[in-house]
């Protein structure tokens, strides 16, 4: 089911969450700063950050990357100054690329430096996600057949949502009007549980000692393409470990997880059909 929330930033002044909570806004994603007029922490960062999390409003992050990040090391560049500002922070939903400013014409730069900024995030152990529209983003501004094993923001204020690919996120309208803010806020719809794979999965501040698959228990159902979880999460984890897969540890079962799963089976002499089923597992087990 659809779970409904907003995005915000300084242009959205002084917010009042308790209202925003009562009006069934179920998350927001918070701008932290950008690199579009110099690189800058957006004014409202904090203040939006502890009045949502006071209010138990659910927690994202985008950083909005000026027209010059166009290269891999302009990329990594700007997900360093993202980490600054999240440091000491929880979050319950992805923290984003954002790509507007970039210009059509840096189409391949761009995806390089989309791709470094959230590898350099997951690194960091945060859980990255590329916010743009369907069609002057993720088509003219992007190369997204190369992103497709990243959390997509979709931006599209129409009736439905025309993008193909998968995503988590629809932004579907940017004049709603919630009670306790004024003027128009960007509205949402959140198709994936964020918050309990970030949580379960250690991501996002939620990190707490020793993630390593020896002290993890194995999957305990079969898992095939497009279930998303915990289970995926503790799978992916035995995969890169076994086989060093590097596999995205995602919480999500999409093409790469699928790819991992068959190669091992192969490799193993199962029978080749990319679902991690009983023999699978046990087979996992056994080599762990």
């Amino acid at each position: 089911m659809a779970v409904k929330g907003i995005d915000v930033s300084h242009w959205q002044g002084n917010i009042n969450w308790a209202k925003v909570k009562t009006s069934g806004i179920r998350f927001a994603i918070i701008k932290a700063g950008g690199s579009d007029d110099g690189f800058y922490t957006d004014s409202r960062w904090e203040a939006n950050y502890k009045g949502a999390k006071a209010n138990g409003i659910a927690v994202g992050a985008y950083y909005f990357a000026g027209p010059k990040c166009v290269t891999e090391e302009a990329g990594r560049a700007d997900a360093k100054r993202f980490i600054r500002l999240l440091k000491g922070k929880t979050l319950e939903y992805p923290v984003y690329f954002d790509c507007e400013a970039q210009p059509a014409a840096k189409r391949s730069g761009t995806t390089k430096a989309a791709l470094a900024f959230c590898r350099e995030l997951e690194k960091a152990g945060y859980y990255a996600g590329i916010y743009a529209s369907t069609y002057s983003g993720f088509q003219d501004r992007l190369d997204d057949a190369k992103l497709h094993s990243i959390a997509h923001w979709v931006a599209q204020y129409a009736g439905k949502c025309s993008y193909r690919g998968d995503y988590g996120i629809w932004q579907y309208s940017s004049s709603g009007k919630v009670p306790g803010i004024s003027g128009n806020v960007d509205m949402n719809y959140a198709y994936i549980d964020y918050p309990s794979i970030i949580k379960k999965g250690g991501f996002n501040g939620y990190h707490k000692g020793s993630t390593s698959v020896s002290k993890m228990s194995l999957p305990a159902t079969d898992l095939k393409r497009g279930d998303s979880g915990s289970q995926v999460i503790r799978l992916q984890k035995c995969l890169n470990k076994i086989m060093k897969a590097g596999l995205d540890v995602d919480g999500l079962f999409g093409p790469a997880t699928e790819k991992a799963v068959r190669n091992f089976q192969q490799k193993h002499g199962l029978a080749i059909d990319g679902i991690a089923g009983p023999t699978t597992r046990a087979k996992i087990k056994a080599l762990l």
